[in-house]
């Protein structure tokens, strides 16, 4: 078992292969969803790792073992998560969700700051409301490998919210998110690191209560934030 959300299946796929100088073993790589083994909708293909002998193990991960993980969290619904004051559901698994939770405390957000940049809000909302945000995946994350390094490729939406006095919550506008990052991958101090880059974000109306309006300069706010705080912090961790 991974965590709470997801299990592997690292059992043997053929019978292992004995030479004179090493032993190959295949094992499947399979992620699933915690209790409940699925079927993955990708397939594997076959693989092999170059001939080496510097080194007592050799351990490589297929393309499969990437795609299965995203899909087993997607269907648990790790990509999903609530946020407002604080995080009320989530998990930080999701790489692509990080900069809300930066944004959320690099701001006191409220239907005042978000009027601020979009002038319907502050029209719908003339008292400052403390917002909520629903951000989810609406598609499985696409991982593709690459020579030293890996994209990641999210389709998602994120839906603001009033929260009103007596607790009740009042749908603003919900947008549509796509998002493409890679991680670099390199050895430092005989550890295996990871530099996160946004390739690229862009954000598109889903659906408005506060009328149309032009997503472009909050889409240009978020971005600052990723490119200066939030990325720049996620590689120093």
């Amino acid at each position: 078992q991974i965590d709470d959300l997801a299990e592997v299946d690292y059992s043997l796929s053929s019978l292992p292969a004995v030479f004179q100088p090493f032993i190959d073993l295949d094992l499947k790589g399979i992620v699933f969803p915690a209790g409940n083994y699925t079927d993955s909708p990708y397939e594997a293909a076959s693989f092999t790792i170059p001939d080496q002998s510097d080194s007592m193990l050799y351990l490589a991960f297929s393309e499969y073992f990437f795609q299965t993980s995203s899909f087993a969290y997607y269907t648990t619904g790790a990509f999903n998560m609530t946020i407002a004051e604080e995080v009320k559901s989530g998990n930080s698994f999701v790489f692509s969700l990080i900069f809300f939770l930066q944004t959320c405390s690099y701001f006191n957000i409220n239907t005042e700051i978000f009027g601020s940049i979009i002038p319907e809000v502050a029209k719908y909302s003339v008292t400052p409301y403390p917002v909520m945000l629903k951000l989810m995946s609406t598609e499985i994350p696409v991982i593709s490998l690459q020579q030293d390094s890996f994209t990641l490729e999210i389709q998602g939406s994120m839906e603001v919210l009033a929260i009103l006095p007596d607790s009740t919550t009042q749908s603003l506008l919900t947008l549509s998110i796509a998002a493409n990052t890679s991680i670099s991958l390199n050895i430092f101090n005989k550890k295996l690191m990871g530099s996160l880059c946004l390739n690229r974000i862009q954000f598109s109306l889903a659906h408005s209560n506060v009328g149309s309006f032009e997503v472009l300069p909050l889409e240009n706010i978020l971005s600052y934030i990723l490119q200066t705080e939030v990325i720049p912090s996620a590689n120093g961790k």
